[in-house]
């Protein structure tokens, strides 16, 4: 079955007038040697721990993943595409050699290559569908493309075509780029330990301008953080806050222990990662508690962020990211 490809012309497109000339396409990570030295894809990443050490892990990582992806998943028949910034536009062709490793040809700093047949025609970005564009915009180097091949494919038999832009999937786009970032978020949320997720917790109600006690390592008495308005803890509301950090969901009891729990008259709120259960909904919803589950708990982590004292930022390291409106 043929494959789509997208792989970066260098960091700005510098490759593209070699690659054209000479028939390739090729990544860089000279350091790493021939890909086909190494029996696997671990193999490899020790290398890259030597000679990349500098950089984080989960940047190795991805270059190893990378270079793996271009010396052994590329197959002769694939089409590749690659962008043009200056020309807005994607030039495509088809592989006609799986990878070799030489650093005689093209630029020495991107020794392995295939061989492409490159198209005449190339196609504008602003032809294409929202969904294709923001795809096709990874940073990564090299990526599969599949479910955009058809719709590419049409620009290259049909150069004339204009198709109709439908402005509600620039909407969807952003929605899913949203929705990514929130999972992508939780799953940061979900491998904190349970310290440090209390730390976060007080550190949003920071955010919210409360005062915020928070409690030591050990026994808490069913509340794990105090939060008030004044410095002194006289002026209401005061909200106790428990916070639950697991897979399994938290229990009716749990909810009962945290309204029983001094002080006896301040409102509740208790977060659990691992969600509720039915019966805890209910005596929560009797009670006045307020629930927070990871999901919640993620998007008011992001509403609130840039208020969070740095250190509790630091927990939970964020970029932001700007998207048109």
């Amino acid at each position: 079955m043929k494959q789509w490809w997208m792989i970066r012309a260098g960091d700005f497109n510098e490759l593209i007038p070699v690659w054209k000339e000479e028939g390739i396409a090729s990544i860089g990570w000279p350091q790493l040697g021939n890909p086909k030295y190494y029996r696997s894809k671990e193999e490899m990443l020790k290398k890259a721990n030597e000679v990349y050490q500098e950089h984080k892990p989960s940047t190795r990582r991805s270059w190893v993943s990378q270079v793996w992806r271009f010396s052994t998943e590329i197959k002769k028949g694939d089409r590749v595409i690659t962008y043009s910034k200056e020309l807005r536009e994607y030039l495509v062709g088809t592989v006609t050699e799986t990878h070799f490793f030489d650093n005689s040809i093209g630029n020495p700093n991107y020794p392995n290559h295939i061989r492409v047949e490159w198209e005449e025609i190339t196609v504008s970005r602003d032809l294409l569908s929202q969904a294709a564009k923001n795809s096709l915009g990874s940073v990564l180097t090299v990526f599969r493309v599949d479910q955009w091949g058809d719709e590419i494919e049409q620009f290259i038999e049909h150069p004339f075509w204009e198709p109709d832009i439908d402005e509600a999937d620039e909407d969807e786009v952003k929605e899913d780029l949203v929705g990514k970032a929130l999972v992508m978020i939780e799953d940061k949320v979900d491998i904190l330990d349970p310290w440090e997720l209390q730390d976060l917790v007080g550190g949003l109600l920071e955010a919210m301008n409360y005062n915020v006690r928070i409690s030591p390592k050990g026994p808490d008495g069913g509340v794990d953080i105090l939060a008030y308005k004044d410095a002194f803890g006289f002026e209401k509301p005061i909200v106790k806050v428990q916070v639950k950090h697991r897979k399994s969901a938290a229990s009716a009891p749990e909810i009962q222990q945290l309204l029983g729990a001094n002080p006896i008259d301040a409102n509740c709120l208790f977060v659990s990662t691992g969600g509720f259960t039915s019966q805890a909904e209910a005596v929560a919803k009797h009670n006045s508690v307020r629930l927070v589950d990871l999901e919640e708990l993620v998007r008011l982590i992001v509403e609130w962020y840039e208020n969070m004292p740095s250190d509790k930022r630091a927990l939970l390291p964020l970029q932001k990211v700007y998207v048109p409106e």
